[in-house]
C-alpha cells in the first residue's frame, strides 16, 4: 500500500467512525422517547469503490399495523367501559342501594304491613315516603343517564377536532417523506413523527395504511372509509347542546360517511368515537328505556281505573312517550307536607272505594300488593324480559348493566394485555438499547484508535523519508 492510499484509508475511516458516533450518540439521546426509532449506521461500498455509511432506521410493518389496531381496539373497549361504570355508579356502586329496583322492595314490604293495619296513619306516610324515593330514584337515574350522553356528545366534537389537526399534520410528515423518498435525503425524522401520529389517530378511530411510491401511505378506517389519500378527508360533527330522552345525537361523518358505533360488552368499537356513539345512541338509551319502563309499570299498577292514582306521569301526554322516568311523581293528594292525606292511599285517591269509612278497609292495600306479583307486560326494545313482574324486570334491568360491564371488564383486560404484549413486540425492534450503543461506542472508539496509529505511522515514515532525501 502507498503512503497516499493509506492516508485516504485513514481518512475515510475517520469519516466514518464520525458518522457512525453521531448516530449512536442520536440513539442514546432519544432512549426514552418511544417515538423515536433506533437507527443503524450501516457501512456499504458506494459505486466508486469507497467504503460509505448508510442510516437505517429499524422498523417493522406487520408489527406496526398490529399495534395500530391494538391500540384502536383498547381505546374503544376502555371508553365503552368508563361509560358503562358511570352507569353502574348511578345505581348505588356494589350494593345497588340507589337502584329503582331497591326502593320498589322496600315499597313493597312496607305496602304489606300496612295493607295489614290499615288504620295505621304513620304506616301510610312510610309507604308515602318510600313511593317518593321510587320515583326520586327513576328521576335521578334518568338525568344522570342524559348527562353521561351529553358529555359523550361532546367528547366526540372533541376527538373529532383533534382527528382533524392530527391529520392535517399528518399530511406535512407524509408530504415529507414523499419528498425526502424521491430526492434520496434523510427521512427518518419525519417517518417518526408520521408513525406517531397514526398511533394517535389510532386511538381515535381504528384505522388501516396502504403503502405507495416514495414512501406515500393512504389511510383508511376500520370500515373501508377513505381517511387520508394525499389529502385529508374532512370528519364533520355537530354536537347537540341539550339531551331529553326524546332527542337523538347527530353522526359522525368520515368522507360524507357515517362512523359505526360499536356493539355488544367485548365492544366492535376501534377508537374511542365509536365507543362514544354506542354509549350515546344504544347502552344509555337502553337503558332509558327500561327505567321508563318501570315508570309506566308502578303508575299502572297503582292506577285506580283510567286514572292515575299513587304515581302521577306528570303531564306526559302517553306512558309511552321516552322520558317517562324523568318526570314520574307521586300525587301531591298523599303527601303530607304539601297538603294531601296519605290515608287516600287506603280509601283512594280520586274515588272513595271506603265509603263506610272503616278503620279496616284494605282492599285496595291488597290490590296494590298482590299487583307486586303479578306478571307485566314491557317493551322488547328494553332489552330484557317482556314478561315479568315489577321487581323482576328492576332486578333485570341491574343485571344487564353490570352483564354488559362486566364483559367490558374482562373484554378490557384482553385488549390492554394484547396492546402491551404488541408495542413489547414493536419495542424490541425499535427503541433504543443502551448496552448495545455503549458496547458499539467502545468499538468505534477502538476503529478511531486503529486510524489515529495508521496516521501516526505514515507521518514517520513521510518524516523518515524527508529525512534520508537531506
Amino acid at each position: 500500500m502507498s503512503l497516499s492510499a493509506a492516508m485516504k484509508t485513514a481518512q475515510s475511516s475517520f469519516s466514518n467512525v464520525g458518522l457512525q458516533s453521531a448516530v449512536a450518540s442520536k440513539n442514546i439521546a432519544n432512549a426514552s422517547d418511544t417515538a423515536y426509532a433506533r437507527r443503524s449506521a450501516i457501512l456499504a461500498t458506494a459505486a466508486t469503490g469507497a467504503s460509505v455509511v448508510e442510516t437505517q432506521r429499524a422498523q417493522n410493518e406487520a408489527l406496526l399495523k398490529q399495534n395500530l389496531l391494538s391500540i384502536s381496539k383498547s381505546a374503544g373497549q376502555d371508553t365503552l367501559l368508563s361509560g358503562l361504570t358511570r352507569m353502574k355508579t348511578m345505581l348505588g356502586g356494589e350494593d345497588y342501594e340507589l337502584a329503582p329496583s331497591t326502593y320498589l322492595a322496600k315499597l313493597r314490604d312496607n305496602l304489606q304491613t300496612f295493607a295489614d293495619k290499615p288504620n295505621e296513619v304513620s304506616l301510610a306516610e312510610t309507604v308515602v315516603a318510600d313511593a317518593i324515593d321510587v320515583a326520586n330514584s327513576l328521576n335521578t337515574t334518568s338525568q344522570a343517564l342524559q348527562k353521561l350522553r351529553a358529555e359523550a356528545d361532546s367528547d366526540i366534537a372533541t376527538s373529532v377536532t383533534e382527528l382533524n389537526r392530527l391529520l392535517g399534520e399528518f399530511k406535512t410528515y407524509n408530504d415529507q417523506v414523499k419528498q425526502g423518498t424521491a430526492a434520496g435525503t434523510d427521512v427518518n425524522d419525519a417517518l417518526d413523527q408520521r408513525d406517531k401520529l397514526l398511533t394517535q389517530i389510532s386511538s381515535i378511530v381504528g384505522v388501516s395504511t396502504m403503502r405507495r411510491s416514495n414512501n406515500d401511505l393512504a389511510l383508511y378506517t376500520s370500515d373501508g372509509t377513505v381517511l387520508f389519500e394525499t389529502v385529508a378527508r374532512t370528519v364533520t360533527f355537530a354536537p347537540t347542546p341539550t339531551y331529553t330522552a326524546a332527542v337523538t345525537g347527530n353522526q359522525v361523518y368520515i368522507d360524507g360517511v357515517a362512523v359505526q358505533a360499536g356493539t355488544g360488552g367485548n365492544t366492535s368499537a376501534q377508537g374511542s368515537i365509536a365507543a362514544l356513539l354506542q354509549i350515546r345512541d344504544h347502552a344509555a338509551p337502553t337503558f332509558q328505556k327500561q327505567l321508563d319502563e318501570i315508570a309506566r309499570g308502578v303508575i299502572t299498577m297503582f292506577s285506580e281505573g283510567t286514572d292515575e292514582g299513587l304515581f302521577i306521569s306528570n303531564g306526559l301526554p302517553a306512558l309511552t312517550d321516552p322520558g317517562l322516568s324523568t318526570v314520574i311523581r307521586v300525587n301531591p293528594d298523599v303527601i303530607s307536607n304539601e297538603g294531601g292525606n296519605p290515608m287516600l292511599l287506603r280509601d283512594g285517591i280520586n274515588t272513595n272505594y271506603n265509603v263506610d269509612n272503616n278503620a279496616s278497609f284494605s282492599e285496595l292495600l291488597n290490590g296494590y300488593a298482590a299487583a307486586f306479583e303479578a306478571p307485566m307486560t314491557f317493551d322488547p326494545a328494553a332489552a330484557i324480559d317482556a314478561s315479568a313482574t315489577i321487581l323482576a324486570f328492576g332486578t333485570s334491568s341491574v343485571g344487564w348493566v353490570e352483564q354488559l360491564r362486566s364483559a367490558a371488564t374482562t373484554a378490557g383486560d384482553d385488549k390492554s394485555a394484547l396492546l402491551g404484549r404488541t408495542q413489547e413486540a414493536l419495542l424490541n425492534v425499535t427503541a433504543v438499547s443502551l448496552d448495545e450503543e455503549l458496547a458499539l461506542l467502545l468499538d468505534l472508539e477502538q476503529s478511531y484508535k486503529a486510524s489515529a496509529k495508521l496516521v501516526a505511522a505514515v507521518d514517520e515514515m513521510i518524516a523518515a523519508l524527508l529525512q534520508a532525501a537531506g
